[in-house]
């Protein structure tokens, strides 16, 4: 079987019933992965579809949003997201004014605006659930896939959590 969308067209199913969309987005000087995924297309509405792709449409404001979710944390000491920060300057030490766009003197906030959007998962079947819809993921070196933070967003486009993948 398969799903037609305007935005993705033709989604087929595996022989067990999963979808899978990939493509690459560009998203200001930088390529984005997109991949959107569910284990049963019978479990993919067409609404969580039109979501998806206003999403991916909207990336630009999506971002946005996640990284306000991100620097709203700096100010709790035991958040994933300050966490992230100290690491980051532990790991890169006086390097790490080389990774940084913009140097304001504030390094959480210089931080979290150098970050990369690496890629943006779509879990479609989550469309309405307390489970996330959306994961953004976010790092400071393209080249270090480990050191990530994770932003989750429902599939009302609010930030769910911002974690770190470790």
């Amino acid at each position: 079987m398969a799903i037609e969308h305007d935005f993705f067209g033709l989604l087929s199913s595996g022989p067990d019933g999963s979808i899978f969309w990939s493509e690459t987005v560009e998203f200001g000087d930088q390529a984005v992965t997109v991949d959107l995924t569910a284990p049963d297309q019978d479990d993919v509405s067409q609404d969580a579809l039109d979501i998806a792709a206003g999403l991916i449409a909207g990336l630009e404001n999506i971002d946005a949003v996640a990284r306000r979710a991100m620097l709203a944390e700096v100010d709790d000491r035991t958040s994933e997201v300050t966490e992230y920060v100290l690491q980051q300057q532990e790991t890169h030490g006086d390097e790490l004014v080389d990774l940084l766009v913009d140097v304001s003197g504030d390094a959480a906030v210089d931080i979290i605006r150098s970050l990369r959007l690496m890629s943006m998962t779509i879990l479609a079947d989550e469309h309405g659930g307390s489970e996330p819809f959306a994961v953004l993921e976010y790092a400071l070196d393209g080249d270090e896939t480990e050191d990530v933070l994770l932003v989750n967003f429902g599939s009302d486009a609010t930030v769910l959590s911002v974690m770190s993948a470790d």
